[in-house]
């Protein structure tokens, strides 16, 4: 098991400190009321893509007379791009794109105007309104359902400007410990302080990573990330990405949140477990204090160019067991997104605390040898879509939030800026555990959303639509 890095003490007070001072030694259960907390996060959509169309509640997209939104981006011939619905819940492979250079394309230092423009500069000869699509309660009834129940998060932003790695590294450790990109083949470091996990076992709280892999494909990713195998990986990487042929090889979809750090023995046999293992302890009421609970990342996380409709199933389905479990009483889940997936949001992303002192590094950065190969049409590509700040001094775009529990008051709407340290924030406030960087620090937690001097508004679960059939 990973020891809390020694490191910490030297971010200072503010990273190394419990949560709060007076209160009782770090484990200490300050939130009795909550026994459950539970994470879904699924993939790659804004809020206005998703609630943009959320009618009198929230901060949504603006309707014009017709009934169809006003908003527009500008193309590179000068017309102007309006948001539209298209048919389905399907959507294409690789449009829009999330990348960290695509990402500041579309904020354009707060015009919000570059969504359009960062297709047609990336994907020449695909219809750049795909990043102008949005969806609606005909195509996510479940949604819309939930975010007109349970207190819904107008300003959850995610954690910076780029795609899923870097957003879910700041939900388990604070921080993006410097990645930019979603190249799994580097994944060799740890963050200073570590993880959110470390500090849940050190203190002998419970939690698990729930999956969908097979026990093969888990030892298989704990073996390759392991320390003594980490060269191997380095080199292999290297390997393939100065091989335009064999680029594909680097670009691994997500297996689970924890890996995104490298995971030792104890780590993947006491804290990962199969989402069998999910509907069993929510049905016996017997969750850990903490569980993060993964979509299947190839096709049902809602990430193009998977049918969204899959993934709003698969939510509803963890959402319904744990409130129909006898562990509701006591439970609380967001449900959330990791970034935003390219598509348009109108909110530009405010300012952000610095969650440490380490650069944002592009793949060039991080492996020299691969400005041989920086004049080359992959090289190109590779600058492009690296292109940008080296810094995290922004969070990225607004992506749908809900807080779900008993104790969630009714109708609320909260315009509070989070971004996915807040999720950090949260089970450090509950455990008065210290702070991993300065971000989840300065972090927002969820306790406005929640009445927990009252008697739970939603002690009795509601009844939610259900989601589109398959």
């Amino acid at each position: 098991m990973r020891r809390i890095r020694a490191q910490a003490a030297a971010r200072g007070a503010a990273a190394a400190e419990p949560a709060e001072p007076g209160r009782p030694s770090p484990g200490t259960d300050g939130l009795p009321q909550i026994e459950h907390i539970v994470v879904l996060m699924m993939e790659n959509h804004s809020y206005d893509n998703y609630l943009g169309m959320l009618a009198g509640h929230g901060d949504g997209l603006t309707i014009g007379p017709d009934g169809n939104p006003t908003e527009t981006n500008p193309a590179a011939d000068g017309r102007a791009v309006p948001l539209r619905r298209f048919d389905g819940t399907t959507q294409i492979k690789h449009v829009p794109n999330q990348s960290w250079g695509a990402s500041h394309v579309q904020w354009d230092d707060g015009a919000n105007d570059g969504f359009v423009r960062a297709v047609e500069d990336l994907s020449p000869g695909v219809d750049p309104a795909y990043a102008m699509r949005y969806f609606d309660e005909t195509d996510l009834p479940f949604y819309y359902s939930l975010a007109s129940t349970f207190p819904l998060a107008t300003r959850w932003f995610c954690s910076c400007l780029g795609p899923t790695f870097p957003n879910r590294r700041f939900l388990i450790s604070g921080t993006a410990n410097g990645l930019i990109d979603d190249v799994s083949f580097f994944l060799t470091d740890e963050p200073a302080a570590g993880t959110i996990f470390d500090q849940l076992s050190a203190h002998g709280i419970s939690w698990v990573n729930y999956h969908q892999m097979t026990k093969f494909q888990v030892n298989w990713r704990r073996l390759t990330r392991s320390r003594g195998l980490r060269h191997l990986r380095l080199l292999a990487g290297a390997i393939a990405a100065i091989i335009p042929g064999l680029l594909p090889v680097l670009l691994d979809k997500l297996e689970f949140t924890a890996n995104l750090y490298p995971l030792d023995y104890l780590d993947s046999v006491n804290h990962l477990r199969q989402m069998k293992e999910f509907w069993a302890a929510a049905s016996s009421g017997k969750l850990p204090a903490v569980s993060f609970v993964d979509p299947d990342y190839k096709y049902g996380s809602e990430e193009n160019p998977q049918d969204i409709s899959t993934g709003e199933r698969f939510a509803s389905q963890v959402i319904n067991a744990v409130m129909a479990g006898p562990g509701w009483p006591k439970t609380l889940l967001i449900w959330l997104y990791d970034e935003h997936g390219g598509y348009y949001d109108h909110v530009p992303p405010p300012p952000a605390v610095a969650p440490d002192d380490v650069p944002a590094e592009s793949l060039i950065q991080r492996i020299p040898l691969l400005k041989l190969i920086a004049w080359t049409p992959l090289g190109r590509s590779i600058i492009s879509h690296d292109a940008g700040p080296d810094s995290y001094l922004r969070y990225g775009f607004r992506v749908p939030a809900v807080i779900v529990s008993p104790y969630a008051r009714p109708d609320y709407v909260t315009d509070t800026v989070h971004d996915h340290t807040s999720v950090l924030k949260l089970i450090e406030r509950k455990w008065n555990l210290p702070s991993l960087t300065r971000r989840d620090a300065a972090a927002a937690d969820l306790l406005e959303a929640l009445d927990l001097d009252s008697q739970p508004a939603f002690l009795v679960p509601p009844t939610l639509a259900g989601p589109k059939p398959g």
